[in-house]
């Protein structure tokens, strides 16, 4: 009886091929042919379920993207008490950052496929629609710690959110590039949560 493929699962291992990839030597060059080998597969697998790199390349950051909030999500249940609007960017902003192995991983991916972006205009589409989002998740927790009593009511949420946004990756360069460490990096970061988080 032949073996039933979990199609799902297959994609997936096809995207951490193309991450191994992206970490040793970025995806300049890279084709799907190598994606395939990487993955032990064929070309013609491959091509099953991606028909070209850059369709493989928006899942990928999809599927990384998906790994992050499912990491975020146990930090924060595993906080002691419901956590406030300052846990939830210190935890969210932690993940964002290249600390450990899988951190590392997705940045390096991602910012594989944001050069890439800068000269294709429908990759470019993908790159910034995530922004928004982000810059507007970012807000409403400094709206709620204006409400809370947490934030002046002087700040703009909008702003702050952007400003978080620009320090986080900010901090992930220099952490890719090994310019700070870890722990000055989480420690620039608490250092900037309790500026805003002053009323």
């Amino acid at each position: 009886m032949p073996k039933r493929v979990d199609h799902e699962e297959r994609r997936r291992a096809i995207a951490e091929a193309l991450w191994r990839i992206a970490c040793a030597r970025g995806l300049d060059g890279a084709s799907l042919r190598d994606v395939a080998a990487e993955a032990g597969i064929s070309l013609g697998q491959l091509q099953h379920y991606f028909s070209s790199r850059d369709e493989l390349l928006v899942f990928a950051l999809k599927h990384l993207g998906g790994l992050a909030e499912e990491r975020i999500r146990r930090r924060l249940t595993g906080l002691s008490a419901p956590p406030s609007p300052r846990d939830v960017l210190r935890e969210t902003v932690t993940e964002m950052l290249p600390l450990d192995e899988e951190s590392r991983t997705g940045n390096l991916v991602q910012i594989a496929y944001f050069v890439r972006a800068l000269h294709d205009e429908r990759l470019r589409g993908h790159a910034k629609e995530g922004v928004p989002a982000l810059r507007a998740f970012f807000a409403d927790q400094v709206r709620a710690g204006i409400a809370r009593g947490e934030v002046a009511a002087t700040r703009v949420p909008d702003a702050e959110a952007m400003l978080l946004i620009a320090l986080t990756d900010g901090l992930t360069t220099y952490l890719l590039l090994e310019v700070c460490t870890p722990e000055e990096a989480k420690g620039l970061l608490e250092s900037h949560l309790e500026r805003l988080f002053t009323p």
